[in-house]
């Protein structure tokens, strides 16, 4: 991709793709900017109606994620013309169509192709004044890093894939993935943060190496304090990781320290692919027990998980 050419400078482009941030945000006028974001995968659950509300939260959670209000949505759809029941295109796009009226987002509309792999999510658009936006590029040295949700999601559909999740540690899964961004953004608002990311395809460590490069920090996290879905450990013990475990990795590549004392499993949830994650949002200490208990109201798993300090030798330090 790097020998694409080069876009024009826009001075209304307030937030691009150069921080590999979760949506563009372009200003409209001093008072009023739109953020997009899209996001389609495969199937991690049988039930396609549970599949589609969780594509669609997974969608919106970007614009959640930047402090915005989501407001339209376009499905992005690709499912096979034959070989599988369209009842079940009908009953992924229901769920998505619920969680959209939910949280009163309106659907304009959207593109489907005839692709052996089932994909579903939405291209999604919503409203932000450019002064409370929230970027992965607004952490600051002395903040502490609070995470609104469990991590885990990525083990428990692969062992839900492979007959290993009990019923249980699957119901949990997905609770936590229906659980709205949106209750973060509106004490994001509330509580003045610029310091913000959502954890999603590159997992905890990945998103926080993005946030700490962006801000030019080093973050340092404490896995002890990262909270974990309930049998979620038990299942990277039995091997039940997905591909984005080794990717992710590549991804941050050496630019982490890991204490030797964290064990295999730990690491591997650290390295996690989330869908529909939680928040992980950079805050100043003097605002951040208030805001922990704001964000306890709306998800009782939330943790401060970590500092920001001064740029070190590396992004990230985990102990």
């Amino acid at each position: 991709m790097s020998g694409l050419p080069k876009q024009p400078f826009d001075k209304n482009l307030i937030v691009g793709f150069d921080t590999a941030d979760d949506a563009g945000v372009y200003r409209l006028r001093d008072d009023l900017a739109i953020v997009q974001t899209l996001d389609f995968f495969t199937p991690i659950v049988d039930d396609p109606r549970v599949y589609g509300q969780i594509a669609a939260l997974n969608s919106i959670n970007d614009v959640w994620a930047m402090a915005g209000t989501p407001v339209t949505a376009m499905a992005i759809t690709c499912f096979p013309k034959k070989g599988v029941d369209p009842a079940i295109l009908g009953e992924i796009m229901r769920g998505g169509l619920e969680t959209l009226n939910k949280y009163g987002i309106t659907l304009i509309g959207g593109h489907s192709v005839d692709n052996e792999q089932i994909m579903f999510g939405y291209s999604v658009t919503g409203v932000i004044d450019p002064n409370e936006i929230a970027t992965n590029s607004g952490a600051r040295a002395g903040d502490v890093i609070i995470l609104t949700k469990p991590i885990g999601t990525g083990v428990i559909s692969t062992g839900i894939k492979w007959g290993k999740t009990n019923e249980v540690v699957a119901s949990k899964s997905v609770q936590t993935m229906l659980s709205p961004g949106r209750y973060a953004a509106e004490a994001m608002r509330e509580f003045g943060v610029k310091g913000a990311t959502d954890v999603t395809g590159f997992a905890l460590l990945g998103h926080a190496w993005e946030m700490a490069k962006s801000s030019g920090v080093t973050i340092e996290l404490d896995s002890k304090a990262v909270p974990l879905l309930e049998g979620a450990l038990e299942l990277a013990a039995q091997g039940m990781l997905t591909s984005g475990d080794k990717t992710n990795r590549e991804y941050v590549g050496k630019d982490i320290e890991v204490e030797d004392s964290i064990g295999k499993e730990t690491r591997s949830l650290l390295f996690d692919p989330q869908t529909a994650g939680g928040m992980l949002i950079s805050i100043h200490p003097e605002r951040a027990t208030h805001l922990l208990a704001r964000l306890r109201e709306n998800y009782p798993e939330a943790q401060v998980i970590g500092h920001v300090l001064e740029r070190g030798a590396c992004s990230i330090t985990v102990r």
